[in-house]
């Protein structure tokens, strides 16, 4: 009876061990989430860019509009007869 109680006894914490320390443990389950988390916040944030971009790419595929405010703003374009003022802050 001793020796089950021994053996009763070792399995448990073995068992314990693996719980708590081991390969698939409960640290590393919750490490595993802590990631997906973070990940998925990621992943959210660059679908909104990527939307955004899309967008913009049909406007500027679609409308001369788009290109001529994107030429104004990067190129610093400006129409015949306009006068430029470049405001230094």
């Amino acid at each position: 009876m001793k020796w089950i109680n021994t053996l009763l006894v070792v399995l448990l914490i073995y068992l314990q061990s693996r719980l708590w320390l081991g390969e698939g443990s409960y640290a590393e389950a919750k490490a595993l989430q802590d990631q997906l988390a973070s990940q998925l916040a990621t992943n959210a944030t660059l679908e909104q860019r990527n939307q955004r971009l899309r967008t913009e790419v049909q406007a500027l595929k679609h409308g001369l509009d788009s290109v001529e405010a994107r030429a104004r703003r990067d190129l610093g374009m400006i129409r015949q007869g306009e006068t430029f003022y470049l405001v230094l802050n």
